[in-house]
């Protein structure tokens, strides 16, 4: 049996700490370390190395002013959420929804699709880009949280951003900053998840 290096084991202490972080204190993150990140996020892979991602980065007064749209997003989610999750997980997710947990940082994740590549490898490509981000926040010592809550109302959050381009398309968001908890682990469920063909 092959013993991991001691990079590898790093490697797989970094993936396994990793959190969904929903509460941040109120301080900005460097500009220099939010473009380290984002600069992680440029080097995933993507299909015929189009790098076809397009990074939205939202603070300050703007940030602000998003909180209405993100109020807006959890009247298309709550119905669904309140139906798996305790009432007390519930009401924690809807006071995220209305404050993003103070991250002092949005980051919007839309991928350039055209007809030279297919549609799921374009955004395929976008969202290794926002897992390589993920790993970024935690080695930088920030908490983060990916958000599929914005595609509830996608022609929203183009106006905000001023959004025009044919074929940009929504996909994410992130919220990042100073992580202000530490939640537990959801255990990882690996039954039936991986199956093996040798011939």
């Amino acid at each position: 049996m092959s013993e991991p290096t001691p990079v590898a084991q790093d490697f797989y202490k970094l993936v396994q700490s990793r959190r969904s972080i929903r509460l941040f204190k109120p301080e900005m993150p460097p500009r220099d370390m939010i473009e380290r990140i984002l600069h992680a996020g440029m080097h995933a892979p993507s299909g015929k190395n189009r790098q076809n991602w397009r990074f939205f980065v939202v603070t300050g007064a703007k940030r602000d002013e998003y909180l209405q749209y993100s109020q807006k997003s959890w009247l298309g989610i709550k119905d669904i959420l309140q139906k798996r999750l305790k009432p007390s997980l519930y009401q924690f997710t809807e006071r995220f929804f209305f404050t993003l947990g103070q991250a002092p940082v949005i980051v919007f994740y839309y991928s350039f699709n055209s007809e030279d590549e297919r549609y799921h490898t374009s955004i395929g490509s976008v969202y290794m880009a926002a897992q390589n981000m993920n790993l970024a926040c935690q080695v930088e010592g920030l908490g983060c949280c990916t958000m599929g809550a914005p595609l509830e109302i996608k022609e929203d959050v183009d106006r905000f951003l001023g959004v025009k381009e044919p074929g940009v398309e929504l996909l994410c968001a992130l919220v990042l900053g100073y992580p202000d908890h530490t939640p537990p682990q959801p255990p990882r469920q690996t039954e039936g998840r991986v199956t093996w063909l040798d011939r």
